[in-house]
């Protein structure tokens, strides 16, 4: 990815992406800690060179072995720049080969907790005990250290679990600090980012919004922006920061498509006119979208009648608000992360990601506020913008909405009775305080009947799908382990209330390999 952040002046720790699954929590973590962090792609090092905000710089781990053919190198002059490195896992073992140690595969591969044995007192790991648990994952190993390098941890099973050049600011690590299962890893990181590369750790909500207010005054000059908002938290906090830049020169834009929940719409407008400048301007859409999907059951050609009727309304609804220059999206760090792959721009998007996402021929240049955060640094972000809890807790919601919910045709009936078969979950999941422990909850409708048997009636019915999971970010998840009596409650009330459903069902898959939505 391209260096796209308005925060070159804020000191920060890269990281270098080998391809770890937990590459992103290394700089969410770092971020934890109030020092900012990027991600870049290990084959465009180079963008790091000559910065002077660029402090030090991780390498993650990843899953190739060091003397592979083709396997992710290290530039040999970035080793040259005298930045504070820290390699962690494939990291480690990279910095070692690349300056004369020795990779050896390692007769035990090492998944899982382990212990680790410190061996010296070094400012790595400064504040934390001699004997500490740590998460290891790695098949190679450490088989002879580079020349000015020392040993500072060992485990069980290798002698190397940790090592450094103190008087390079070079270090490297085994095992994965990031991970919470490394008890003091926070500690290690924090380290590092202040011990080593001198970073006072003041980046926060508070800090960003004074940064990006400024900065959307400087970048929009005496210009209007055109904004779409869904009632998400992404759209909301990208209007509240926009309007606090530039009050009633922003135009907020919300196209009601049908596809919402029960009385989103309704909510959304009421929400959003609390705290702007300039009223919501609300598109009723509804009879155009079910129109455009009518007799469609394919998914990914819902999901595209869906993305594209919203751009058409969109471009209608706008034409006459005159000289309108800029547009803003709340595209968030792990949308720009997920579009790029360690070795270059990847063309692996899902066509629905950002159903908002308006293509470049419409005409506007694009503000991003948000293009460097983490959902949960955007709630945060929300909270010193005095956004209230109700808004910022919000569940994430697919941009087709009940569109990819409804398996098979979508249609009026279908919609009504999946709004309130999810009615009833939401609401049972907030009164029993279950709500905010889940990263994102709905209901599905599946395209089959089942036999039932109501009173002395036979029934044959639609079936529900439930769907809850936990997770950071969303990019990998868990199924919630909701109480049986709430699952109860819900099926119960959906079966008696909801006339044309006799049968719930809970999915209990996780991601990976399932997706969160069905569709």
């Amino acid at each position: 990815m391209t260096h796209a952040s308005g925060h070159r002046d804020q000191p920060q720790v890269a990281v270098l992406d080998y391809g770890s699954q937990y590459t992103q929590l290394i700089a969410r973590r770092l971020r934890e800690l109030g020092v900012f962090s990027e991600i870049t792609p290990f084959s465009r090092a180079r963008e790091l060179l000559g910065r002077d905000d660029v402090r030090g710089i991780v390498l993650s781990g990843g899953p190739s072995s060091v003397d592979d053919p083709g396997a992710p190198d290290l530039d040999a002059e970035l080793l040259a720049a005298g930045k504070p490195l820290l390699g962690i896992c494939y990291g480690m073992q990279l910095l070692c080969r690349r300056l004369g140690g020795a990779i050896e595969a390692s007769d035990k591969r090492e998944y899982g907790p382990a212990q680790i044995e410190r061996l010296a007192r070094d400012p790595l790991f400064e504040g934390t005990p001699d004997a500490q648990p740590v998460w290891m994952s790695h098949g190679d190993r450490v088989a002879r250290l580079p020349a000015g390098f020392v040993a500072l941890a060992r485990s069980q099973s290798i002698p190397y679990a940790a090592a450094g050049d103190p008087d390079r600011r070079i270090y490297a690590v085994q095992f994965h600090p990031e991970v919470v299962h490394t008890e003091h890893g926070l500690t290690l990181l924090r380290n590092f980012a202040r011990g080593v590369c001198g970073i006072e750790g003041d980046w926060s909500a508070a800090h960003f919004v004074a940064e990006s207010v400024a900065e959307i005054r400087e970048r929009v000059g005496g210009g209007q922006v055109l904004c779409g908002v869904s009632g998400g938290v992404d759209s909301t906090v990208v209007a509240s920061l926009i309007d606090h830049a530039i009050g009633e020169r922003l135009h907020t834009v919300f196209v009601d498509n049908g596809l919402l929940r029960l009385g989103e719409a309704d909510e959304v407008e009421r929400n959003l006119n609390a705290f702007l400048h300039r009223p919501v301007r609300r598109i009723d859409a509804r009879n155009r979208f079910l129109s455009a999907l009518r007799g469609v059951e394919e998914p990914e050609r819902k999901r595209k009648i869906i993305g594209g009727t919203f751009i058409d309304v969109f471009k209608e609804a706008t034409r006459d608000l005159g000289e309108v220059a800029f547009l803003a999206q709340g595209t968030l760090y792990p949308d720009r992360i997920e579009s790029v792959s360690i070795n270059g721009p990847s063309h692996v998007i899902k066509s629905h990601h950002n159903v908002g996402g308006l293509p470049a021929e419409l005409g506007f240049e694009l503000v991003e506020p948000l293009r460097d955060l983490f959902k949960d640094e955007v709630r945060a972000v929300g909270r010193s913008l005095g956004i209230p809890g109700s808004l910022l807790m919000r569940h994430p919601f697919p941009g087709p909405g009940l569109g990819v919910r409804i398996l098979g045709e979508v249609s009026p009936e279908k919609i009504e009775l999946l709004q309130r078969a999810d009615h009833i979950f939401i609401q049972e999941l907030r009164d029993s305080g279950q709500y905010e422990r889940i990263w994102q909850a709905g209901a599905v409708l599946l395209p089959v009947r089942t036999v039932g048997v109501m009173g002395d009636q036979r029934t044959y019915e639609a079936v529900v799908a439930l769907r809850a999971v936990t997770s950071l970010d969303g990019m990998t998840a868990d199924w919630a382990r909701i109480p049986d009596d709430v699952l109860a409650r819900v099926s119960n009330r959906i079966i008696n209330e909801v006339h044309g459903i006799n049968r719930v069902v809970y999915d209990i898959s996780s991601k990976p390999p399932s997706t969160i939505e069905w569709e």
